[in-house]
């Protein structure tokens, strides 16, 4: 075969060894700050300033990290696969784009975005971001917030993932403990749509027993070693029910 679909999930496993912090680890984010004061809508109406602060420290501490090695192997896959491969990611990082993923799809936003909340416009945005920043659409100030999905807040763009994954030949989920949702929902929607359905995790996710196929390990090791498989034997020749 070889022109399989394939939808390939992305969480913060795969970026961690680029040294981006996860989140839900014993030392991940959320185990020193409280996600209501940092990335709610609430947090924000209540403190913006704290708000701004804790994104702010975000954007200078990615300034020096580079892609990896499962980066790379994905952006390889999209490159060198026949068929159409597409990467669905939660991480707000840039880290796909700069291996050089160009299927792409942001569910919970970029952390080198800014929003509006007063007119809608979003913008690149590297820089530090303030109550006095400026909107360089409508001009007004105290409305811009970073373009990434909040607790409470509908992730992005659903609609063309489930499409991706109502076509999906094979799904793959890459470093995602499998407890937050929609994403989490994504491995048995594709399964009822007839999908081959792939773990590839440091350790088994919460929802392990919904894929027919798992690999376990460090991401930069099983990713491109599955990858490598996948492009040596052609595809993966899955039947769709």
């Amino acid at each position: 075969m070889g022109t399989e679909k394939i939808v390939i999930l992305t969480g913060a496993g795969l970026s961690a060894e680029s040294g981006v912090p996860t989140f839900r680890d014993t030392n991940g984010i959320w185990a020193k700050y409280d996600y209501r004061e940092v990335a709610t809508p609430e947090g924000f109406a209540r403190n913006p300033v704290r708000v701004h602060e804790f994104y702010n420290m975000r954007r200078r501490a990615h300034a020096g990290i580079r892609p990896n090695a499962a980066h790379a192997a994905l952006a390889r896959l999209e490159r060198e696969h026949e068929g159409e491969v597409w990467v669905v990611t939660q991480n707000v990082d840039a880290l796909h784009e700069a291996a050089g993923s160009r299927n792409l799809i942001h569910m919970h936003g970029e952390l080198f975005r800014a929003l509006c909340a007063k007119c809608g416009a979003r913008t690149p945005w590297s820089e530090d971001m303030s109550l006095t920043t400026a909107c360089a659409s409508c001009t007004a100030a105290g409305g811009m917030r970073p373009d990434v999905v909040w607790f409470g807040e509908m992730p992005y763009h659903m609609q063309r993932i489930r499409e991706l994954l109502e076509a999906a030949d094979l799904f793959i989920s890459i470093g995602t403990s499998g407890n937050v949702y929609p994403a989490a929902g994504f491995v048995a929607e594709a399964r009822a749509a007839g999908a081959h359905t792939v773990e590839l995790n440091l350790e088994p996710s919460e929802g392990r027993s919904l894929f027919a196929e798992a690999v376990y390990g460090p991401a930069t090791s099983v990713v491109p070693a599955y990858v490598e498989k996948m492009l040596n034997a052609g595809g993966v020749s899955v039947p769709r029910t």
